[in-house]
């Protein structure tokens, strides 16, 4: 999921804790351990994008209501560190952050259900690619030749995935059955429903990063506790408006259940990832998403993906893949060896 990512950029935050637990664990824990953590939480994220397509009768904006639930158990984390909750001077940044954050869940639900999983995830899990250009909007950061040739690759693996029919003529297109109040001759606007809200997810989600730049200083049980509660009263609203209705018993509320759970412990693990490991590594294991998203589409949901498909989401991986070497390079001392090796990675 696209929000997930998001606590890459906290490792800032978490730094000193990361240091202290490197401190105490290094003969113990086995190597690339955050790694393994931050796969794990991967299949976890990726379950939770299941369970979305899977529950049809229930709207994706109450779906993501019920998934902020899973971010609350960050408030008990709060109170003891004894962190300010609503600190004066980064409301209105935190504010900006929950909307930003949680518009983009909802817009991912949305290209749950519209799209093939492994498509609608290859496009989501682009979004490291895209915060280059609004860092450089808003924060002022460089954006050099690298970060255009990644966005070149992620857009030209994006519509490799979304407008096969367009371009190559031999794919078949199927029409999503979840918007029925268009008609035939809006098939093409059905169709590009899913790739559009996958698209604008990956942009809010972008934009989610760069506000977790600006408030690095603060932690990050903070900010999981503001976009919880954010998002749930914003998600629960919108609800209401459109008509809440409470998920049948037995098996939907099962599947919401473990979807808050699933959340919570995708969202711990990829924490405890970034306090053993730099973010680099761990976001390239966070790409793994992808691969499970085709495994589950697969198996789950009986639908092999086209050759199309395929070599967008490989070139869209190979974009975010090549963005988290490059943060790992970078991150190296001067004169280390391998980050002469792959020097061309830090060229602006």
């Amino acid at each position: 999921m696209p929000e997930t990512l998001e606590l890459q950029n906290l490792s800032t935050t978490v730094m000193s804790d990361r240091q202290k637990l490197h401190s105490t664990t290094t003969t113990t824990r086995p190597p690339y351990f955050g790694v393994l953590l931050a796969t794990l939480s991967s299949l976890f994220f990726s379950l939770c994008s299941v369970i979305v397509k899977s529950l049809t009768d229930i709207n994706p904006i109450e779906l993501a209501m019920f998934r902020f639930i899973g971010l609350l158990p960050a408030i008990p984390i709060v109170l003891y560190k004894q962190e300010e909750v609503f600190p004066n001077g980064k409301r209105i940044l935190l504010l900006l952050r929950s909307f930003v954050g949680a518009t983009s869940l909802i817009c991912s639900f949305y290209a749950f259900r519209q799209m093939e999983l492994g498509d609608a995830s290859t496009i989501l899990f682009s979004t490291p690619v895209f915060v280059g250009i609004f860092a450089k909007v808003f924060l002022k950061e460089p954006c050099g030749y690298f970060h255009i040739g990644t966005i070149a690759l992620t857009i030209l693996g994006i519509i490799f995935i979304t407008m096969p029919k367009t371009l190559f003529g031999d794919a078949e297109v199927t029409v999503p059955e979840q918007l029925p109040s268009l008609t035939t001759q809006n098939s093409g606007l059905k169709y590009m429903f899913g790739p559009i809200t996958a698209f604008c997810g990956t942009l809010f989600a972008a934009n989610a990063y760069v506000l977790l730049r600006a408030l690095k200083g603060l932690h990050y049980s903070v900010i999981m506790t503001n976009f919880g509660l954010f998002s749930i009263c914003y998600t629960l609203i919108v609800s209401c408006y459109f008509g809440f209705c409470m998920p049948k018993c037995g098996t939907d509320r099962l599947l919401i259940l473990l979807l808050a759970i699933f959340s919570f412990a995708g969202q711990i693990l990829l924490t405890l990832a970034l306090q053993v490991e730099q973010a680099g590594p761990v976001s390239i294991a966070r790409s793994s998403d992808i691969v499970f998203a085709f495994i589950w589409q697969i198996c789950f949901f009986h639908e092999m993906p086209t050759v199309h498909s395929l070599i967008g989401a490989l070139l869209v991986s190979t974009a975010v893949i090549l963005s988290g070497l490059r943060k790992y390079v970078m991150a190296l001392p001067d004169g280390s060896e391998t980050k002469r090796r792959f020097k061309f990675l830090t060229i602006e």
